[in-house]
C-alpha cells in the first residue's frame, strides 16, 4: 500500500478494480456470443427472421374444458352414456355431409401499438384466411386492442381486414378493451363491431405533438440551420423557428387527416351522425352502441361461444421466428444487442 493510500482507500479501490474486470469479462463473452450467432447465420445461408404459422381448433380447446369437467362431476355410468351420444352425433353429422359444408369462423388478434408493428403480422393472418374461407360461407373475427397510432400504420391495418370484406369474407371486430382513434379506424373496416360494455371505443381525432427547442438554442447562441427546398418541405421543426405560415399549413394537413377519418367511418357506418361523434371524444361500449359506433354489446368470448353451435372455430397466429442472435440477446435492449452485433462483425466482417 502507497504511502498516500488509507485503508478505506484501498478498499473501494480494489472494490473498482473488480468492478471493472468483471465488466470486462461481461463484455467479452457478449462479444463472442455475438461471433457465435453470426457465424451460425452465416452457416444457414444467411436465413433471416420469418413467421411460423400456427393453427388451433378452439372447438377441441372448449370439448377438452367441458371433458375435463364432466369427468369430475359425472360417475362413470353417466361418462359412458355421454360419450355414446357423441359418437352418435358425430357419426350422424359426417354421414350427411354436414361438418364438410359447416360455416367456419377464423380468430385473429391484433394488440397494438403507436406504430401499430402488428400489422405486418395482421396481414401474413389474412393472407392465411384467405386462402381457405369460402366467400358467403366463412368468417374471420379479429379481436383488436389498441389506443391508436400512427396514420399510415392503422391506415394500412384497416386497408387490410378490406381485403377480406372485398372477397365476400364476412368480418366481425371484437373489442374487450379498447379500440380508440386508429384501433377505432381498423374496426370500421369489418362489417360489424361486437364490444365489451366498458370497452373503450371511439376517438376520432387527430393529434400531433412536436416538442421545439429553437428558444433554448437562441438562448445559448447556438445557430441552428435546416436547408431544404420548396416551400413546405418542412413546416415545423423540432430544432428550427416554427413560423406562423408553417404551423398553419402544418394545422391544415391534420385537418385534412382528421375529415379522411370521418369520411372512412362515415361511409362504412351510414347510420352514424359522424358530426356528433367525429369531435375526437371516446366513450363506454355501453353509450357508444346507442351511438351507433358498435352493433352489440358482448365479449370477444361470448361471441365465439355463442356461434360455436353453428361454426368451427379456428385461431389463425403467425408468430416470428427468433434468429439465434435474438435468442441469445432477447433479455437485452435493443441498443446494447446492436453494439454486440456490431463489435461481433468486425471479427466476421461485414454481411455479404
Amino acid at each position: 500500500m502507497r504511502a498516500a493510500e488509507t485503508p478505506f482507500m484501498a478498499f473501494w479501490l480494489d472494490i473498482a478494480e473488480f468492478a471493472l474486470k468483471a465488466a470486462l469479462i461481461v463484455a467479452a463473452l457478449g462479444a463472442l456470443f455475438a461471433v457465435v450467432a453470426l457465424i451460425a447465420g452465416r452457416m444457414r445461408g444467411g436465413e433471416s427472421e420469418g413467421s411460423r404459422l400456427t393453427v388451433r381448433s378452439l372447438d377441441q380447446r372448449y370439448e377438452a374444458m367441458a371433458e375435463a369437467i364432466n369427468a369430475a362431476i359425472l360417475d362413470k355410468k353417466a361418462l359412458k352414456g355421454l360419450a355414446k351420444a357423441r359418437r352418435r352425433e358425430a357419426k350422424a353429422a359426417a354421414k350427411s355431409g354436414e361438418r364438410a359444408a359447416q360455416k367456419r369462423i377464423f380468430v385473429l388478434d391484433f394488440k397494438g401499438d403507436v406504430r401499430a408493428r402488428a400489422v405486418r403480422r395482421l396481414a401474413e393472418e389474412i393472407d392465411a384466411a384467405l386462402a381457405v374461407a369460402r366467400p358467403g360461407t366463412d368468417e374471420v373475427a379479429i379481436r383488436i386492442e389498441s389506443p391508436g397510432g400512427t396514420v399510415t400504420g392503422y391506415g394500412l391495418a384497416a386497408a387490410e381486414i378490406l381485403r377480406l370484406r372485398d372477397r365476400g369474407v364476412k368480418v366481425t371486430a371484437c373489442v374487450d378493451q379498447v379500440a380508440a382513434s386508429g384501433g377505432y379506424l381498423m374496426a370500421c373496416a369489418a362489417d360489424r363491431i361486437v364490444a365489451a360494455p366498458f370497452a373503450l371505443v371511439g376517438s376520432i381525432g387527430v393529434v400531433a405533438q412536436i416538442p421545439n427547442l429553437h428558444r433554448l438554442l437562441k438562448r445559448n447562441d447556438i445557430d441552428y440551420e435546416e436547408i431544404t427546398a420548396g416551400e413546405y418541405k418542412r413546416s415545423v421543426s423540432v430544432l428550427g423557428e416554427i413560423t406562423p405560415q408553417g404551423r398553419e399549413h402544418f394545422r391544415g394537413k391534420l385537418d385534412a387527416t382528421h375529415e379522411a377519418f370521418k369520411r372512412f367511418v362515415q361511409e362504412r357506418r351510414p347510420g352514424l351522425d359522424i358530426a356528433k361523434v367525429g369531435d375526437g371524444d371516446v366513450w363506454l361500449a355501453s353509450e357508444a352502441l346507442g351511438l351507433g359506433l358498435v352493433d352489440a354489446l358482448m365479449t370477444s368470448d361470448a361471441f365465439l361461444l355463442a356461434a360455436r353451435g353453428e361454426a368451427r372455430l379456428y385461431e389463425i397466429a403467425a408468430q416470428q421466428r427468433k434468429t439465434l442472435a435474438h435468442q441469445l440477446f432477447g433479455g437485452l435492449g435493443a441498443e446494447a444487442r446492436s453494439a454486440l452485433e456490431s463489435v461481433a462483425a468486425r471479427f466476421v466482417g461485414a454481411p455479404k
